[in-house]
C-alpha cells in the first residue's frame, strides 16, 4: 500500500538544494528536478564533481550552479536539501581521507544547520559502506554493521556513519524532518574514468583492451543499480510523509559476482582483454547486496526496473563517447 505523503507534492514548483550536484548522482538528480519543474540550487566544490556533468544544465533558467564547500556554512533559501556531498570512491576519498571525513561530518553539521533554520526537510545520501563488511546477508536497515574504525575505508564509512547519528540527533532533538537513504553500488552514464570503481575500471579496461584487473578471485559479489532506479527512490523518500525517515536500503536485490561483471562487460564491448587476479584490498567487503523489503512498503512498491545488461550496454556507450 502507498504509504501517506505529506503536504509536499511533486507538481508544486520548489527551490531545491542539492550539495554535491556537479556529481555522479547529484547531476543526474539535477536533471530530474529540473524537469520536474523545481528551482534546482546546485552547489559544489568539484573536488570530485565536474562542470561537464551540469553544463547542459548552465542556461536553464531553473537552474543555478554554486561553487561552494560545505564544510563551511552555507546561507541560502530554499525548500528542500538532497545532501549527496562527499567524495564516493575508495581512490577518491582516499586521496584525502580527513577533507572526507570533515566532508561528511562538518558538511552534515552544517546542511543540518540550514534545514533547522529554514524548517524544511533534508535528506541524506548514506550509503552500504556504513554496514562494513558484514556478517548478515542480505544487508537488513536494522543490522548494525561491522566496520573497521582505523582502517584505509574508515574516513569514508565512520564519517557517513556520524552523520547519520547527526541526522536522527537533529530529529530528536530539533524535531527535523530527515530523511537517510542507504545507498548500494550505483553506476550509469556521468561516472568518472579514473574513479577507481569497479564498472567504471572493467569498462575502460576492456575499452582500451588492457587486462581487466580482478581482486582477489573474482568471486565476491556486489550489487549493481542503474542511476535511474536509484533516483526515483530518492525523489519518492523525499516525499514520503514526515513520519518516515528511514534509514532505508536503496539499490539493486540482484546480487552479481565481480568476475561475471567483467565477463559480462568483455562481451558488450567485444573486448579482447583478460583477466588478472590481484590481492582482496585491505577491509574489501566479500558480499554486498541490500534487503530492500522496506523500500518496497514505503516508496510505493518501489524496485530496481533496469536490467544490468541494459544499463552497462548504456553506460558503455557514454565511456565510448568520452574517448571518442
Amino acid at each position: 500500500m502507498m504509504p501517506p505523503t505529506s503536504k509536499r507534492t511533486s507538481a508544486a514548483s520548489q527551490r531545491i538544494l542539492v550539495t554535491g550536484g556537479a556529481g555522479f548522482l547529484g547531476s543526474h538528480l539535477c536533471d530530474r528536478l529540473v524537469e520536474r519543474g523545481h528551482d534546482v540550487l546546485c552547489v559544489d566544490n568539484f573536488f570530485t564533481g565536474r562542470k561537464a556533468n551540469i553544463a547542459h544544465l548552465l542556461g536553464h533558467p531553473r537552474f543555478e550552479l554554486m561553487r561552494h564547500d560545505v564544510t563551511f556554512p552555507l546561507h541560502v533559501e530554499v525548500d528542500q536539501i538532497y545532501n549527496l556531498a562527499c567524495p564516493a570512491s575508495p581512490r577518491q576519498y582516499q586521496h584525502d581521507p580527513v577533507q572526507t571525513t570533515k566532508t561528511s561530518v562538518i558538511g552534515a553539521v552544517n546542511m543540518l544547520g540550514l534545514a533547522k533554520r529554514l524548517q524544511v526537510p533534508i535528506l541524506q545520501a548514506s550509503t552500504s559502506e556504513v554496514y562494513g563488511d558484514p556478517e548478515v546477508h542480505p544487508q537488513t536497515e536494522g543490522y548494525w554493521g561491522r566496520v573497521n574504525a582505523i582502517g584505509l575505508r574508515s574516513c569514508y564509512d565512520e564519517g557517513k556513519r556520524c552523520a547519520e547519528t547527526l541526522f536522527f540527533d537533529y530529529r530528536r532533538q530539533h524535531k527535523l524532518k530527515i530523511k537517510v537513504a542507504r545507498i548500494f553500488n550505483t553506476y550509469g552514464p556521468r561516472m568518472q574514468p579514473d574513479d577507481g570503481r569497479v564498472v567504471s575500471n572493467f569498462i575502460m579496461q576492456a575499452l582500451q583492451g588492457k587486462d581487466i584487473t580482478l581482486y582477489g578471485d573474482g568471486s565476491q559479489t556486489r550489487s549493481f543499480c542503474y542511476v535511474d532506479d536509484l533516483l526515483e527512490a530518492l525523489v519518492r523518500l523525499l516525499d514520503t510523509d514526515d513520519s518516515f525517515t528511514g534509514p532505508v536500503n536503496i539499490g539493486n536485490p540482484v546480487e552479481t559476482s565481480i568476475r561475471h561483471l567483467a565477463e559480462l562487460i568483455i562481451e558488450l564491448t567485444g573486448s579482447s582483454s583478460r583477466l588478472v587476479c590481484l590481492p582482496l584490498p585491505a577491509d574489501d567487503p566479500l558480499q554486498r547486496c541490500p534487503d530492500i523489503t522496506l523500500a518496497r512498503k514505503a516508496l510505493g512498491d518501489w524496485q530496481p526496473h533496469t536490467d544490468l545488461r541494459a544499463g552497462l550496454a548504456r553506460t558503455i556507450r557514454h565511456f565510448k563517447d568520452m574517448l571518442s
